[in-house]
């Protein structure tokens, strides 16, 4: 049965919900600090390209994460509706929009390849192995199939795009099935083109390295990217007209619940790489954690197991801070400041011999840079919409969730 609220609802007129004039000044903030990390990274490229090519790719995955997170995010909603989705549809499809920009910014990554990838090298024509692999393991291979991902992603996101933006224009009930229709297989294919892109981008930088998992773990490590950016977005509206108005302790509480679900899928993903690859002792599997767990490596280690899963997960056990976004803020914003830390510790140490101390600020500079242009493009994208889906069939009892 319907609450009176739902019963008495009265749609928004699109134009009350344009974003706010604060949008325009964050995105001048975003591009000043963005800029302003851009050239310090140049500075470094000039100093230790090997630094800038490597920082650099940990800053991009991370955002790339926050895209690709926020279009399966959306399909999920799609498939499945609900209050959360609703309110918060148009960060999501806004950062989705935002991935031909992704795709652009990874072209200097393309002139670093040999910086990144043993398997790119000249010396790589003496390993072996390396010679069994290169039939996959090569630039123009890497390339190709990058390219094919991102036109896989950028198909399902525009499609989706535009019944969206005709729902606005439209309340036809039937749109809502079409997209259904594009998002149930459109998961299945985002899935797997993440998983090969994990092999490309990240588990090749180690090419005798393999984990079977890896590719789920990049999966929930971008879902968990994604809803915490969502949050940030969210709460940063909510303070402001219009939003203030529409969002309720209950969608923060559904974010919340969904930020919980994902710090422990990720923590499961990442355990269980771990604990199969330890029980098995293969030499050509334990490198990578002996690597990456001593030296100073393996504090970072901890600092990671703290901070990126048991601070947020017993925090989040409450409910009552989970319907505060003054507090929810907080934990996203460190699970956000994690997410690059354990890309960090993902890359870095694989290039031993190569460490030095000194340098490591880039590994800081490279998010800060490329997320400071992707929040001035999100932000542009952002605001060519009605912040709410105003002919979403499921919008009156959305904004009556408490």
């Amino acid at each position: 049965m319907k609450s009176a609220a739902v019963e008495t609802f009265r749609r928004p007129d699109p134009a009350a919900l344009a974003a706010p004039a604060a949008v325009d000044r964050l995105r001048l903030l975003a591009l000043g600090v963005g800029g302003a990390a851009a050239v310090a990274l140049l500075i470094g490229l000039v100093m230790q390209p090997g630094y800038f090519y490597r920082s650099y790719l940990a800053g991009w995955v991370l955002w790339a994460g926050v895209a690709l997170g926020s279009l399966v995010l959306a399909m999920l909603h799609t498939m499945t509706r609900g209050s959360w989705g609703v309110a918060g549809r148009r960060v999501l499809e806004a950062a989705a929009r935002t991935l031909p920009y992704v795709l652009l910014l990874a072209v200097p990554l393309a002139f670093g390849l040999q910086e990144l990838y043993p398997w790119s090298r000249p010396e790589a024509a003496h390993d072996h192995l390396l010679q069994k692999k290169a039939a996959y393991l090569n630039p123009a291979g890497l390339g190709i199939r990058t390219l094919i991902y991102f036109a896989l992603w950028i198909f399902l996101m525009m499609t989706l795009d535009r019944l969206s933006a005709r729902q606005d224009r439209d309340p036809d009930p039937d749109l809502i099935a079409r997209m259904k229709r594009i998002a149930a297989p459109g998961i299945a294919f985002w899935a797997l083109a993440v998983t090969f892109a994990a092999v490309d981008w990240l588990m090749s930088l180690d090419p005798h390295w393999f984990s079977t998992i890896y590719g789920v773990w990049l999966m929930g490590s971008q879902g968990l990217s994604a809803i915490a950016f969502l949050i940030l977005m969210s709460v940063w509206l909510w303070r402001r007209a219009p939003m203030d108005a529409y969002l309720r302790p209950g969608h923060f509480h559904d974010w919340g619940k969904l930020m919980f679900a994902f710090t422990m899928l990720w923590a499961y993903f990442s355990f269980s790489q771990f604990l199969i690859i330890w029980s098995g002792n293969l030499p050509e599997e334990i490198g990578w954690y002996l690597r990456r767990t001593t030296g100073g490596w393996g504090g970072l280690a901890l600092i990671i197991v703290l901070f990126h899963f048991a601070l947020p997960f017993l925090m989040l056990l409450s409910r009552d801070l989970k319907r505060s976004p003054r507090f929810l803020v907080y934990i996203a914003g460190l699970m956000l400041v994690m997410r690059a830390v354990d890309l960090f510790w993902q890359v870095e140490p694989g290039f031993e011999g190569r460490h030095q101390p000194g340098f490591y600020w880039m590994y800081a500079a490279a998010p800060v840079a490329i997320g400071g242009i992707w929040l001035w493009l999100f932000l542009g994208e952002l605001k060519k919409r009605p912040l709410l889906p105003v002919n979403d069939p499921y919008l009156p009892e959305a904004l009556a969730h408490e």
